[in-house]
C-alpha cells in the first residue's frame, strides 16, 4: 500500500505521509536461529488519528472505536509487527493493517430507521398471547368459591 513518494495510500482521497508515523524497531520474539537476539525486527508502528491532518474528525472518531486496545490512553494508535523474521517485511505489515483499519473507518455505517409493527404482526402477536393465556388458565384447577 505505499508507493515512492513515501505516503501511505488508503483510498484515492486519503493518502497519509510518512512523516506522521514513528517507527520503532526492537527485538522480536519467536523464531529467529542465532539472529534472533541480534537484530531488531520487530517493528511498531505509532500515529495519533486525532492530530492527523490527512483524515476528518468523523473518520478519526470511527477509526479509535474501531481500533480499540490499539490506542492508548494519549490517542495514539500503535500496531506492532514480528510476524517475519526481517524489519522491512515488518514494516510493511504494520502499515497494510493500518490501512485495513483506516479503509473500514472511512466507510459511514448506515443509519438504522425505527419502524413501527403492522397492524396484522400486532393482531397475530395478541392472538397468541390469547391462546397461551388459554391453555394456561385450562391447566389450573377449578376454585371452589
Amino acid at each position: 500500500m505505499t508507493n515512492r513518494t513515501e505516503e501511505l495510500v488508503v483510498a484515492d482521497s486519503v493518502r497519509i505521509p510518512f512523516s506522521e508515523f514513528e517507527f520503532v524497531a526492537s527485538r522480536s520474539s519467536g523464531p529467529g536461529g542465532q539472529n534472533v537476539n541480534k537484530v531488531n525486527s520487530r517493528i511498531q508502528l505509532r500515529w495519533s488519528p486525532v492530530t492527523s491532518p490527512s483524515i476528518s474528525p468523523e473518520v478519526a472518531e470511527r477509526f479509535i472505536r474501531l481500533a480499540g486496545r490499539k490506542m492508548t490512553n494519549d490517542g495514539v494508535c500503535v500496531i506492532t509487527g514480528q510476524q517475519f523474521r526481517d524489519a522491512p517485511k515488518n514494516r510493511e505489515d504494520c502499515l497494510n493493517r493500518l490501512a485495513e483499519l483506516l479503509r473500514s473507518a472511512l466507510h459511514r455505517p448506515k443509519v438504522r430507521k425505527s419502524t413501527k409493527p403492522s397492524r396484522g404482526s400486532k393482531e397475530r402477536r395478541l392472538k397468541a398471547k390469547r391462546q397461551r393465556a388459554g391453555v394456561k388458565r385450562d391447566r389450573q384447577a377449578p376454585r371452589d368459591e
